[in-house]
């Protein structure tokens, strides 16, 4: 990935200093900006990628005990390629022959088994997403951005004094800023490589990167004789982003079994394709949904996938809003299980962030303007939670930060929230 297509990445702000001893896993979706990022943090480090054949069978001759001497600390890319480097590099970390190790990959289903088996009590995990809002609005890879407004609902302040003490509105220009950051993520997603293309290129680069992904990521995670079949249920998958998960059904719409269609979508979670969101569990009112819903995690593939191109549907706007607040909460390792809630009599909230400092509840409208009733779902899930109750904010497309109903409901802009 070239200089010129950098950005910030907050995911700087956690990473460990080469000087600390430690093992760190760096993974995410291929095209995430890890090896940019690991190169662009660690200057110092030797950097070695194993998808070279070359590397390969270099590293493979290396004994344990020579790795320190001919290795030494380093950045290793595509660790899974080799996994024979997984033991070298814990042997020579016992014997401190090196401190500190970065092991980039984005098949995590190898990564996490390599690490279950050579490197469990020592390796620290970091996960790489596609660019977040944040990031697409700051203006460089140096400048440290501020952290956006969802990240202040984490913290232990009124509820009614962080959202109260902003402004309602930005100006033009700030606001115009806003915008451009959402619009390039409601249209294009967060993908690193899209910055500097022709709009032209981007699709082409979108259409290029799932073929890169059925060819090298799939096939790390699986052997599949016939792609056909797989690239029907990505399709399916993509098309459902936003709805309740029925197993039966997608696979009945693919023509697999029930077993291959749950094998199917555990690659591409594993992948970092999609993301399954869990129900919330207890019943506050009624008897509740128990199946996940299923939310894409890029917007960009997600309109290529499903041939989606133009315009903005509340399924897109959804998915976006859903995979802005789950990259922000495992970027930032925040204390908060992320769910839905939804019963079988129809009351419905899209998201409940349960936190240590209480249960927030999050409605998402693609609208420019909020009604009363958008706000009637979460007045009855908030009088069911009584103190466990910390408010909620309905995400929408219009321009106002205002308090809309009791208890602690207030309205916030996408822009203004991730931003």
């Amino acid at each position: 990935m070239s200089e010129k297509i950098q950005k910030y990445r907050l995911l700087r702000s956690f990473l460990p200093r080469s000087t600390e001893r430690r093992l760190v896993i760096m993974t995410g979706a291929r095209q995430t900006g890890k090896t940019t990022l690991s190169r662009l943090n660690y200057p110092e480090l030797r950097y070695i990628n194993l998808d070279s054949p070359e590397n390969r069978e270099s590293v493979r001759v290396i004994s344990s005990a020579s790795w320190s001497k001919d290795i030494g600390n380093a950045i290793i890319d595509e660790a899974q390629k080799e996994p024979v480097v997984f033991e070298k590099i814990k042997y020579a970390y016992d014997e401190e022959g090196i401190s500190f190790g970065l092991m980039l990959g984005s098949s995590q289903i190898l990564l996490l088994k390599k690490i279950r088996e050579s490197l469990a009590g020592r390796v620290w995990i970091y996960e790489l997403w596609p660019l977040l809002m944040s990031e697409m609005y700051c203006k460089g890879p140096r400048v440290n951005a501020e952290f956006p407004l969802i990240d202040r609902l984490f913290s232990k302040d009124d509820f009614n004094r962080i959202l109260g003490g902003v402004p309602d509105v930005l100006m033009d220009k700030d606001d115009s800023c806003c915008r451009d950051a959402e619009d390039h993520i409601l249209r294009w997603g967060g993908m690193p490589a899209l910055l500097h293309l022709s709009d032209e290129e981007k699709w082409k680069w979108l259409k290029d990167y799932e073929y890169t992904y059925l060819e090298r990521d799939l096939s790390d995670l699986a052997r599949l004789d016939d792609l056909g079949p797989f690239r029907k249920f990505q399709r399916l998958s993509a098309l459902r982003s936003g709805n309740l998960l029925n197993y039966s059904e997608i696979a009945r719409d693919a023509s697999v079994s029930v077993d291959t269609a749950r094998r199917y979508l555990e690659y591409l979670n594993l992948s970092y394709q999609v993301i399954l969101l869990q129900p919330y569990y207890k019943n506050l009112t009624s008897s509740v949904i128990k199946s996940p819903k299923l939310y894409w995690l890029d917007i960009g593939l997600l309109r290529q996938i499903t041939g989606h191109k133009e315009g903005l549907s509340g399924q897109i706007y959804e998915t976006m809003v859903v995979s802005e607040i789950v990259k922000w909460v495992k970027t930032t390792q925040r204390d908060c299980n992320i769910y839905f809630y939804r019963t079988r009599s129809g009351l419905e909230v899209d998201v409940i962030l349960e936190t240590g400092e209480g249960i927030i509840g999050i409605e998402i409208k693609s609208r420019k303007d909020i009604a009363d009733k958008d706000s009637s779902s979460l007045r009855k899930v908030a009088f069911s939670l009584g103190d466990k109750w910390r408010g909620a904010i309905i995400i929408y497309l219009g321009n106002e930060i205002k308090k809309v109903s009791e208890p602690n409901i207030w309205c916030v802009p996408s822009r203004r929230l991730f931003i």
